[in-house]
């Protein structure tokens, strides 16, 4: 009868080991897509702001002639 408890909450234990690393696994997923969205969101306002700067030049230029 203890062997066979000691099995089950061997099972258990192994059970709950297993969710944990799925939730893990899970969090760190969701966290890696967050900054990989972060990243590119700072990238399009970067290359907007370069666009933005270069059509202000190039106005500029424009309006001295």
């Amino acid at each position: 009868m203890a062997d066979q408890q000691y099995g089950k909450n061997q099972q258990n234990n192994k059970n709950v080991a297993e969710g944990i690393k799925n939730t893990a696994g899970s969090a760190f997923e969701t966290a890696h897509n967050a900054l990989e969205t972060t990243e590119d969101i700072a990238m399009k306002t970067v290359n907007a702001t370069k666009n933005a700067a270069k059509n202000l030049k190039d106005n500029m230029k424009k309006q001295s002639r």
